[in-house]
């Protein structure tokens, strides 16, 4: 059974009782409500060498803008347990808002370049917000491994500067994305479609995928035609597009033409109804 822990203070003890037993700790930040995408994010951990695995289950409010759905953001904490316990999680860390933020808070992590782009455009303090709370999480459970998802590509190329530059000894894994059956990529914000919005909301992800197919019969196809064409799909399906982008797979920082040899990621977020809903593929 997976041991619930509150507090940082009984985390940090537990992992570094972990760590003095020889165990290699792997730590799966989430904001609950979770999914097969998340779930294989435990297994990734395992799979890359985590003895012992934490699952982090906070709704962390400070990378919530104003008018975003931080209020009804879908919280089930004990379905979450059970999977997490059919996974064999070892740790569930389920601190309060008091607890990672204890008033007044006036230390913040901020990283001023690749966050500027794609969803940082349009949500200016999302990733501030994600990089104070991910450090929060490192220095808590103390991890030899994370764990986070190529659909949030963006955010998992920010950690891995944020881990680089401030030299957090933890191994970053970015782990594939995971599709429903009718290939609409996971996410617990998918539960806001109504039937016909997740219908239409599958021109995201076959578009990314005709590129792809595209790209790969005809390597030297100029990007905007790629790009182009993605756009008009997610429009005609009565998709409102924020960006389509092509990025360096990497950095996620835009780049200009597909230069051979290289990773590409088009990276994608588009609404529909009152959802938002991101995507991407590789290219090359």
């Amino acid at each position: 059974m997976a041991q619930v822990i509150h507090s940082i203070p009984e985390l940090q003890q537990w992992s570094r009782a972990a760590h003095k037993a020889g165990k290699t700790v792997g730590l799966v930040p989430t904001m609950g409500f979770l999914h097969d995408g998340h779930l294989s994010l435990i297994d990734a951990a395992r799979a890359n060498g985590a003895d012992a695995v934490v699952i982090s289950i906070f709704v962390n409010p400070i990378q919530f803008g104003p008018n975003e759905d931080f209020a009804k953001y879908p919280r089930d904490f004990e379905r979450d347990r059970a999977l997490c316990e059919a996974r064999n999680v070892d740790v569930i860390f389920a601190p309060g808002v008091e607890d990672m933020y204890p008033e007044p808070l006036t230390c913040h992590v901020y990283e001023n370049t690749i966050s500027k782009n794609l969803c940082g455009k349009s949500r200016p303090i999302h990733f501030e917000g994600v990089t104070t709370v991910v450090s929060k999480l490192f220095n808590a459970a103390l991890p030899d491994v994370a764990v986070f998802g190529q659909k949030d590509a963006q955010q998992a190329a920010i950690i891995r500067r944020m881990v680089r530059d401030l030299n957090f000894p933890i191994k970053i894994i970015t782990a594939p994305i995971v599709r429903e059956a009718d290939g609409l990529a996971m996410s617990s914000r998918n539960k806001y479609l109504s039937e016909d919005e997740h219908r239409r909301a599958l021109a995201i992800s076959s578009s990314l995928f005709r590129a792809q197919k595209t790209f790969a019969a005809k390597p030297g196809i100029a990007a905007a035609k790629l790009i182009a064409d993605i756009r008009a799909e997610i429009t005609a399906a009565g998709g409102l597009v924020e960006y389509v982008e092509l990025t360096d797979s990497d950095t996620m920082l835009p780049a200009a033409t597909l230069e051979p040899g290289k990773s590409f990621t088009i990276a994608v977020a588009a609404k529909f109804g009152t959802t938002r809903l991101i995507d991407n593929i590789q290219l090359g």
